[in-house]
């Protein structure tokens, strides 16, 4: 991840880390984790489908991650549990060819058992290019896995 001022340490979860996961090798960059509010940014380079837009399946990627994290915070929080994504959908909207995409997960319902939370992916001028909602369910953890 690369250096914003808020270290991957502060902001997630212990025994969560973004270090050799799809979100680290898509270069997501954290900016602020929260259970309240997940923002994280994506470059559309390498991350484009053979026509050269911004891949669905990337901008899904980025919403997955950014909503997991919220609802990780929030099964912490809560009695120092995990969240399991268990539904998510995009809505794509408009294309993006190059930049950094932004995300803004915010939640839903932030539950006792469930948490959803709506992403919204804007491109650098600010238009959003895809919707998406996330629901994870919360978990007790196991200590193992």
């Amino acid at each position: 991840m690369e250096d914003t001022g808020v270290t991957e340490s502060d902001s997630l979860p212990d025994g969560m880390s973004m270090h050799g996961t799809l979100a680290e090798r898509m270069g997501i960059n954290l900016l602020e984790a929260a259970p309240e509010r997940v923002v994280g940014t994506m470059p559309v380079a390498g991350n484009t489908q053979p026509y050269g837009l911004l891949h669905g399946g990337a901008s899904v990627v980025l919403a997955e991650t950014l909503g997991s994290i919220g609802a990780a915070l929030h099964a912490a929080r809560l009695f120092n549990g995990i969240a399991v994504g268990i539904e998510v959908n995009a809505t794509h909207h408009k294309a993006a060819r190059a930049g950094l995409v932004t995300g803004v997960a915010t939640p839903l319902r932030l539950g006792g058992m469930i948490a959803s939370y709506e992403i919204a992916i804007t491109d650098e001028t600010g238009d959003r290019i895809c919707t998406a909602r996330l629901t994870c369910a919360l978990r007790r953890s196991s200590g193992g896995s």
